[in-house]
């Protein structure tokens, strides 16, 4: 009589096929093998030229506002339906947009890390 063949549990159909002496890019990673590095420091240098973006818009815009207070004496002392100009622009502008620049440079960073995590753990 012959024993019956040893039970094998089957988790998922889905494995990727690694020829020897190949890593997988997930363990690339966490080895911090040299293509493992290339990998993560694209998505070092992807995510700080958004912040350099986001950065520089946020300088550009807000510090153009003294330099418009300044050049323009007008703007000063000027008033709209009682209430001073400067609030109205801080009030209505600034921080609107700042938080819809905010809101974008979430969305682009989530967009980066999730492509980054889509080529990392596709086979």
């Amino acid at each position: 009589m012959t024993e019956p063949a040893e039970r094998v549990r089957i988790t998922s159909s889905r494995r990727p096929m690694v020829r020897a002496g190949q890593q997988d890019l997930r363990d690339e990673i966490n080895t911090q093998t040299e293509l493992g590095e290339v990998y993560v420091d694209g998505l070092i240098r992807a995510q700080l030229r958004l912040a350099l973006r986001v950065i520089l818009v946020g300088v550009l815009s807000l510090g153009g506002l003294p330099l418009l207070f300044h050049l323009v004496p007008s703007t000063r002392n000027a008033t709209i339906f009682g209430l001073p100009f400067a609030w109205l622009v801080l009030g209505l502008l600034v921080y609107p947009t700042a938080i819809i620049i905010g809101r974008q440079y979430v969305r682009a960073s989530e967009r980066l890390e999730a492509e980054f995590s889509a080529l990392v753990n596709d086979p």
